[in-house]
């Protein structure tokens, strides 16, 4: 076995030893080493490797709920704008215009017309091709023999919408996203149906002081209930829990007494249709590697991208939906803003753990840790992958 070289690392036996122990069976396993977490390096091999190659969130499709709606961000380093066509298709692009690689959109918001470059006005439409180039044969002149427009539109980044999380595969050749999430998807086929965002008191996000990982291992377990989110073990307890491990996808964790959140009199937000008995008084909560976070419940779900911004750094965006339109109107405001403020606070209550272990790795002789052969398989689950990911 190699490892991904990283920057010209000359200690590939030993890291290759180190994602061995990685590698092995969750009750003799060891965590990720040190470098995963504080190397600027191995966060660059990471983005290649983990990010690049496989279906990684890139953001939502309520923000652009229109036809011709444009919303640029940075992924990674990759300057990508995500636009909704003419015909509600959600497309993601490279940021770039195909003349002198100026920046297309620098804002987010909505166009009556072509992406136009501010630079030489060259314009694309929104299925990305390239349909004006003004002055390019000369003043006056809007074509020339060799600028072929059919061979210069928008580079599109392979993309896929589900559960209104927008994903993306850089390189191209990661398998079919269904096949890639497929037994997630059927897992969850009772959710298969509309959902509306809870607007504007449903969005939200935290910064963390910590490597995108360990928001992601945190998130696949339920052993820290007990100490970490006391009010929420007070009624859905560790011994109510069960592990969700779909190794080389995903991991995470189910409740078998989730609780249906009231308002005043008791109100409760509207069911999705057609549930299992399961969902009567279950909640799921899975990690689908490598960085979106998803809870479902027969009320609402949410969505956590986590945006990985450096290797001590990274972003959580939290979006939270509920049934068709059901719950969004101004009868629920003030439920739906208080279950936001509900499921803040929990998210909130992680904070101090996962910078801790961020802060927990900068030391020196510390081997990456040991795994509870019990109560930690779903984050052996995730950290299997990503070794995985960093061998060839």
């Amino acid at each position: 076995m190699t490892t991904a070289s990283v920057n010209g690392a000359t200690n590939t036996k030993d890291r290759a030893s180190e994602l061995d122990a990685v590698l092995k069976p969750v009750a003799t396993a060891n965590g990720l080493p040190n470098e995963h977490y504080v190397d600027a390096n191995m966060f660059a091999a990471e983005r290649e490797r983990v990010f690049y190659r496989n279906w990684a969130a890139l953001g939502f499709g309520k923000d652009v709920a229109r036809p011709g709606d444009v919303k640029p961000l940075d992924f990674l380093g990759q300057p990508l704008l995500i636009v909704r066509d003419r015909d509600n298709q959600v497309r993601v692009f490279q940021n770039t215009c195909r003349h002198r690689g100026m920046i297309l959109v620098d804002e987010p918001g909505h166009l009556r017309g072509a992406i136009r470059c501010p630079y030489h006005s060259w314009c694309y439409d929104l299925k990305g091709r390239l349909i004006t180039t003004p002055h390019v044969g000369g003043p006056g002149v809007n074509v020339h023999e060799n600028i072929e427009r059919e061979k210069l539109g928008l580079v599109e980044i392979r993309s896929h919408v589900w559960r209104d999380v927008i994903f993306i595969n850089i390189d191209g050749h990661a398998p079919a996203f269904e096949e890639y999430a497929g037994s997630l998807i059927e897992r969850w086929r009772n959710f298969e149906q509309p959902m509306t965002h809870g607007g504007e008191a449903s969005s939200f996000k935290l910064e963390v002081a910590s490597n995108w990982k360990l928001a992601v291992e945190n998130y696949c377990e339920s052993y820290h209930l007990p100490w970490v989110h006391p009010g929420l073990n007070s009624y859905s307890r560790l011994e109510d829990h069960y592990h969700i491990e779909e190794p080389g996808h995903y991991s995470g964790q189910g409740t078998l007494v989730y609780r249906q959140f009231e308002g005043e009199g008791g109100a409760r937000f509207p069911d999705f249709d057609g549930l299992s008995h399961k969902w009567d008084t279950a909640g799921e909560y899975v990690a689908l590697y490598p960085n979106v976070l998803f809870g479902v419940h027969r009320d609402h779900q949410y969505a956590i991208i986590i945006e990985p911004t450096g290797p001590d750094h990274s972003i959580e965006h939290v979006e939270i939906y509920y049934t068709g339109e059901g719950a969004t109107g101004q009868a629920y405001d003030a439920m739906r803003r208080a279950n936001a403020e509900l499921w803040r606070g929990v998210f909130v209550e992680d904070v101090f753990v996962v910078e801790g272990m961020q802060r927990g790795r900068h030391a020196h002789k510390f081997d990456g840790g040991r795994f509870s052969p019990v109560m930690d398989s779903p984050t052996h689950c995730f950290h299997h992958w990503v070794a995985s990911q960093m061998t060839v």
